[in-house]
């Protein structure tokens, strides 16, 4: 077991949140409720108040951030690019945008967010999932977050639309 990756006991879903660009909507917050674990996929917001979004969300559970391409305030500059963290024995690799997750990471679920758009597939063995955006609205595209279940049934994902 490695000590420098953080590891977790969970018996509800992980919630997982991306691009909230400077929102965090009152909606996601009940949806959030009870999770006891956070996870935010990057794009947090590019101002200094920004960090408030976090700090909101550490009032309800533990809260795990990679940074985003629009995560440029002085106070994003301490968050990492990926991370890996141990859930109920089962490895999830957090990266903002897909294409720069740590291509040797072994992992069961590799979650990211930067494109808006939800995704819940599993591909060679490895769950890729994105909860999509659940800040400001992007084209015509869902405002919506996620939740993942990590339990005797296996690792499983659901999208959960805001709006």
């Amino acid at each position: 077991m490695d000590a420098s990756i953080p590891h977790y006991t969970v018996t509800s879903p992980v919630g997982i949140i991306a691009d909230t660009h400077g929102l965090l909507r009152d909606e996601a917050l009940v949806l959030l409720q009870g999770c006891e674990l956070m996870l935010h996929l990057g794009d947090v917001g590019s101002k200094e108040e920004d960090k408030a979004i976090l700090q909101r969300l550490e009032t309800m559970a533990p809260v795990h951030c990679v940074r985003g391409n629009i995560d440029t305030a002085a106070w994003a500059e301490s968050l990492p690019m990926h991370q890996d963290i141990v859930v109920n024995g089962r490895r999830l690799h957090l990266v903002h945008r897909l294409e720069d997750a740590a291509p040797t990471t072994h992992c069961e679920a590799v979650l990211h967010g930067h494109s808006h758009k939800p995704r819940n597939e599993q591909r060679e063995g490895t769950l890729l999932f994105n909860p999509g955006a659940a800040g400001k609205r992007r084209f015509k595209l869902p405002i919506t977050l996620g939740k993942l279940w990590l339990d005797q049934r296996g690792l499983r994902g659901a999208i959960m639309h805001l709006l």
